[in-house]
């Protein structure tokens, strides 16, 4: 797998599960010291979190690292 199609698998992974929590893209991103925009661009495939954020977005939507990456 390349690092687009990773990058968007896991943006789309991370807004399945973000709207599942119930949560818009602002209030995650507030809760991980972000904007909206920046939230955006991540689940549109587009960002290049560090590991500090996927860590901190795997909290505030109260899963482990390892659900946020599985998306095979």
């Amino acid at each position: 797998m390349g690092i687009e199609t990773f990058q968007k698998k896991l943006g789309k992974n991370i807004a399945a599960i973000r709207k599942k929590a119930g949560l818009s893209q602002t209030e995650l991103a507030l809760r991980i010291d972000k904007d909206r925009q920046w939230m955006n661009y991540l689940e549109k495939g587009n960002g290049n979190p560090t590991i500090k954020t996927l860590y901190l977005i795997a909290s505030e939507l109260e899963v482990s690292l390892k659900q946020l990456l599985d998306f095979d």
